[in-house]
């Protein structure tokens, strides 16, 4: 009995390295950090940033495990959901600009002079999006 837990534990660490190392090396190759902090003109908070990550990333993996439930109110929800977006949204936003993909479909699309109109497009494509997914599969 307790060398089936012991071999649980074991596997549950091996495998929450191997995801955490796949994101620190995703994070790292990407540069995210020091590119966020150089677009906001914020260098001197980078240990903030970091911290922020890693925060994140272990308060993550524990609500995932526990699954909580808490009762928030609705503006509170609307706060932390936009935070979470942004976050979703600088990460895309970051690979985006390190793969150069913006340029590159601009080309393919035909429409180099209007990138503009392109990244305005996704934008809200993706709102408009989102909002579909919240309001229709989700108050169901």
């Amino acid at each position: 009995m307790i060398l089936n837990y012991f071999i649980v534990v074991i596997i549950g660490l091996s495998g929450g390295l191997a995801v955490g190392s796949g994101l620190v090396a995703f994070l790292t190759v990407l540069g995210i950090v020091p590119r966020l902090t150089q677009l906001t003109k914020t260098k001197n908070y980078i240990k903030f940033y970091e911290w922020g990550v890693v925060t994140g990333a272990v308060t993550g993996s524990w609500f995932s495990l526990r699954e909580p439930h808490f009762q928030f109110p609705s503006f509170l929800l609307i706060i932390i959901g936009g935070f979470a977006g942004a976050f979703v949204g600088m990460l895309a936003a970051a690979l985006t600009e390190v793969l150069n993909v913006f340029p590159i479909l601009a080309k393919r699309v035909g429409v180099e002079g209007k990138i503009i109109y392109l990244l305005v497009a996704i934008v809200f494509g993706k709102v408009i999006g989102s909002l579909f997914h919240w309001m229709y599969f989700l108050d169901r």
